[in-house]
Order: C-alpha cells, then structure tokens, then sequence
C-alpha cells in the first residue's frame, strides 16, 4: 500500500521559490510530494524542481501542455531530463499521444490527462459552447487518456468514481480541489474532503492553501494524511 504522505502532493501555490521553500522547510519530513505549477514554473520552479528530486522528494509538474503533438513531445522529452514524477497535458488524442512519445521508456515521469478543471461547472462548460454532461466529458477525455498510453487522469473526486468503475487500476487519479471539513473552497466549485476523495476512488490528492497557507503546515499535512489512512 502507498504511504499515506506520498498520496498527498502538496501545491507549492507560492509567489515566489523563497516562500514556496519556507514551507517545505516547515512542512519537513511531513511532506514527500510537491506540485509546481504556473505560479513558480517562470522564477525559478523548475530549478526547485530538481532540488526537491535531490532531496528525495516527489514532484508533480502541473504544466498542462497543450499544443501539436510535435511540440507536445519535444516538450515533454526536455522535462524528463529534470527528473519529475508527474507531468499534466490535456486530454486530447493529438497532444496526449506526443506526451507519451516524449516521455518514451523514461522509467519515473508519469503522464497526467487533464480531464475538466475543478474550478468549472456544468454552466461553465454551457458558456464555452460544450453541450456534454460534465461527467461524460470526464469519462470521455479519460478514455482519450487510455487509449494514448497515459498514466492516469486529474479530475474531481466527484467523477473519481466512475472513472475508476470503467478503468479500474489502468489509470491513476489524481483529484485536486481537495478541502479538509471547514475550509474555504476558494476559487474551486466540485470541491470534497481528503477522505471522501479517497473513498470515491482517488489515487493521489492535491492541497494547497489548507496547507501552505496556515500557520502551523506541518501539522496541517500531518492530519490530512491521518484523513488520508484512516480512509483506506
């Protein structure tokens, strides 16, 4: 079974590298995945990247590529030289099949399909001219997913059980817009505790402001990841 802490990433949502490494100094030992995104990725994330595989630590590069197949795949080729355990890209059968070129027979990187952003709702997707039931649009860019070879999907613990129900263990889930009971949901909208997302199928969750955010982190990740084995 997967240790409680590495099933828990924890989102370097920081302005700058300087704070983001005050709170892996503080989190220490409590924490062994870290995600590093838009934020950081432009003053120095991908340096701390390779410092945190260094130390023995995860990463989790949430860059989601989205471009040809060709650039997809020169792109993701550069990123295995640092070191990364997970990369995102989004779902879509062009960009996905360039990913899992790039990333070839390297034995750590893990390719993740951005499925629908946890931030969005049904009516977002009716804006944008998407007439596709959420969750069906979730099922199918999991299927794109699967079928290119990837190593597993970023969606809501909401559709977290059905993917799981058609895919079982061919695709690890990942499920962000995770909030302890009693936190702020902020800007997501399809937002869930660490336990129900475990429970609906979850294989690795995403925090960042409960944690990174409060004055005693360590302490923070340390009960979510009790949330995180009691609901194993």
């Amino acid at each position: 079974m997967i240790d409680a802490r590495d099933r828990l990433i924890i989102a370097l949502d920081k302005p700058s590298v300087e704070e983001a490494q005050q709170v892996i100094d503080r989190v220490g030992a409590d924490g062994a995945f870290y995600k590093i995104g838009y934020q950081l990725m432009p003053i120095g994330g991908l340096d701390l990247s390779q410092r945190l595989t260094a130390s023995g630590k995860k990463v989790f590069l949430d860059f989601k590529f989205h471009d040809i197949g060709a650039t997809v795949e020169r792109g993701v080729r550069s990123v295995c030289k640092l070191g990364a355990d997970f990369l995102t890209v989004h779902a879509e059968p062009d960009v996905l099949a360039g990913a899992v070129e790039g990333r070839a027979d390297d034995p750590r990187l893990k390719i993740l399909a951005v499925t629908v952003l946890t931030s969005l709702t049904q009516d977002s997707l009716t804006r944008s001219g998407i007439t596709t039931k959420l969750e069906d649009l979730v099922l199918k860019r999991a299927e794109f997913a699967a079928e290119a070879g990837a190593d597993g999907v970023v969606a809501s613990a909401k559709e977290a059980a059905a993917i799981k129900s058609r895919f079982g263990d061919a695709l690890r889930i990942v499920t962000p817009g995770v909030r302890p009971a009693g936190a702020d949901a902020n800007d997501q909208k399809r937002v869930v505790t660490p336990a129900a997302a475990i429970q609906a199928g979850a294989d690795y969750l995403v925090v960042g402001r409960p944690i990174v955010d409060v004055s005693e982190p360590a302490e923070a990740a340390r009960r979510i990841a009790a949330e995180i084995s009691s609901a194993c």
